[in-house]
């Protein structure tokens, strides 16, 4: 029963992602070619996530959302309802990555202008994700807040060990590496600020 309910969700996901994208790129006024030549993302692979027949990685997703001037957080706070300054946990959208395993939970209530986002990330052992150089995000910075587990965190040449309570603040915009090198799952927060 719970496979049928996460597969579900996995392909209900998959369609909000394809939509979204296909969006974006409209808004943007980019074909397949011209995002595809912008994100260094092959056309094939943008149309088969386009049409929700390809689960995108984070890498990849960074790269597309990079592309087309969002970040991966303001890629995922799109929303179809009304704002509401309560966002209930069982509407948080969910995505996991399907390359790392890692569990992605959109915390802040959307569509309200806020320049803060909140992030929850259940991040699995010995995952690893490494999100590509993001220069037009320069201006935003993050907080990343380690609720339990261990995480190092690198970010152009600067690497951090953390432990359960630390908080590392550190811009967007660099290349930046997760690692879990523990055999037990990290749960942290991300807390997004954008500049004005």
């Amino acid at each position: 029963m719970m496979e049928i309910y996460s597969l579900i969700m996995e392909n209900t996901v998959d369609s909000t992602i394809a939509e979204r994208l296909k969006l974006l790129r409209r808004q943007a006024g980019y074909s397949l070619d011209t995002l595809a030549i912008r994100s260094g993302v092959s056309r094939a692979m943008i149309s088969r996530i386009e049409r929700a027949e390809a689960s995108p990685t984070a890498a990849l997703l960074a790269r597309l959302a990079n592309a087309l001037g969002e970040s991966l957080s303001s890629f995922f706070a799109a929303t179809a309802h009304e704002p509401s300054p309560m966002a209930r946990h069982a509407d948080q959208p969910l995505w996991r990555d399907p390359d790392s395993g890692y569990l992605r939970r959109s915390v802040s209530p959307p569509g309200l202008g806020s320049p803060v986002d909140i992030v929850e990330v259940e991040f699995p052992p010995k995952g690893r994700v490494v999100l590509p150089p993001q220069p037009h995000l320069h201006s935003m910075t993050q907080h990343i807040w380690l609720l339990s587990g261990v995480l190092v965190m690198t970010a152009g040449e600067d690497i951090w060990q953390m432990a359960a309570g630390d908080c590392l603040f550190m811009p967007i915009g660099v290349e930046t590496v997760f690692a879990n090198p523990s055999p037990d799952p990290a749960l942290y927060a991300v807390i997004i600020h954008r500049s004005a």
